[in-house]
């Protein structure tokens, strides 16, 4: 089996508790497709009540597949997500997605990709540049208003199928070599204002003294005008968005390891006060800082 590429928890609230109730892991994709795509995610369940699971979303396009019991496969492309995403489980089932890199769906879609922030979207068959056709939700998700369907290559079929057969059978090698067999046919084109975009996002990421629009222009010889419409472009939302959603995740992730000095956890984050963390914190949690610490102790 391919090895996992990263093993952070940034964005899953109380991640234990998922890793006690459901199968997860994160595989590499092709070689080829890894400029695009940060990993591929696999969920397998089998429960005896339902689980119900949150996550603060990535800036990041998502294509995912999914069945649940015995039912049909379906398949759906989710954009950047604004608000916490939640999902029910129950009973059997699995899933199998796409994480895409910020920026990274773009060589796919072929259009700007901030059409699709907030929403999920099923997709269907055709071609990309084939226009939007309509359709069911593939999991009957809570994370946007759409049901406009989006298309895709020409091997996959309304249910999902890759090739006559799901996705999300097999083994885990069998299901990544379906979904690197999907995005083969998908065809990427070449970007180099993808690539430009992909790095920026990734400096975003990887740098935590990135706080501010302005000066991460000015690092880079860009206008914050420039930045703004290329990441609405490419990524589906703008820098300070970006910016903001990841330093949010690594708070997230340092309250898991219990109580923190809140205030210098602000600072550090770029924050004006312990005020401004807690109050963005419980905006897109719905519950404060110190409240997420105690519950996961």
């Amino acid at each position: 089996m391919r090895h996992q590429p990263r093993h952070d928890n940034r964005g899953i609230l109380d991640p234990e508790r998922l890793l006690r109730r459901v199968r997860f892991r994160r595989c590499l994709p092709a070689v080829a497709l890894r400029p695009y795509v940060e990993h591929y995610w696999l969920v397998d369940w089998e429960l005896t009540e339902p689980f119900a699971q949150r996550v603060v979303p990535h800036p990041a396009v998502n294509v995912v597949f999914i069945r649940h019991g015995d039912g049909p496969e379906a398949a759906e492309i989710a954009g950047v997500g604004l608000r916490l995403f939640s999902i029910t489980l129950t009973g059997t089932g699995r899933a199998c997605g796409i994480q895409f890199r910020p920026g990274g769906f773009r060589p796919f879609w072929r259009r700007p990709v901030a059409e699709l922030t907030g929403q999920r979207r099923p997709l269907t068959t055709g071609s990309p540049a084939a226009g939007p056709t309509t359709g069911p939700s593939a999991a009957g998700l809570t994370a946007g208003p759409s049901t406009a369907g989006v298309t895709g290559p020409s091997h996959v079929g309304a249910s999902g199928a890759v090739g006559g057969g799901p996705v999300c059978g097999g083994t885990d090698d069998e299901r990544c070599a379906a979904l690197d067999a999907f995005l083969t046919a998908w065809a990427p084109e070449p970007d180099p204002v993808a690539d430009e975009v992909i790095a920026l996002v990734q400096e975003i990421r990887s740098d935590r003294s990135i706080l501010r629009v302005d000066d991460f222009a000015r690092r880079h010889g860009s206008s914050v005008r420039r930045l703004q419409r290329l990441f609405l472009a490419y990524v589906g939302v703008g820098p300070k968005w970006v910016i903001r959603r990841y330093r949010l995740q690594e708070a997230i992730e340092q309250a898991a390891d219990g109580p923190q000095d809140w205030a210098a956890l602000a600072s550090d984050l770029g924050y004006s006060d312990q005020a401004h963390l807690g109050r963005e914190f419980t905006a897109v949690t719905g519950i404060s800082p110190a409240a997420y610490a105690r519950s996961l102790g």
